[in-house]
């Protein structure tokens, strides 16, 4: 599974934040930091939080469905392996 946000229609809202908290966290009023390829139990929780964005700024490109493995956390703030959104 790997997740992208669009940087230009996320807008804070955090809804994402509350549904997939292990995946998605808000860091101050507009700072949305997320793993771009989180591990596969998290996969139902990725699904209902970019469904639930009222901007449907998140893109999910759901690999477990062609029957390929899903990657680590890769949890780094700002850096590889982890993107924000400001």
């Amino acid at each position: 599974m790997k997740i992208v946000v669009d940087l230009n229609r996320c807008q804070g809202y955090a809804q994402c934040a509350f549904l997939a908290p292990r995946v998605f966290e808000l860091h101050g009023e507009e700072a949305l930091m997320y793993t771009p390829q989180p591990p596969g139990e998290q996969r139902e929780r990725v699904l209902r939080a970019a469904a639930a964005c009222p901007v449907q700024a998140i893109l999910v490109e759901d690999r477990a469905e062609a029957g390929a493995e899903e990657d680590g956390e890769g949890r780094v703030p700002g850096g590889e392996g982890r993107s924000g959104v400001h």
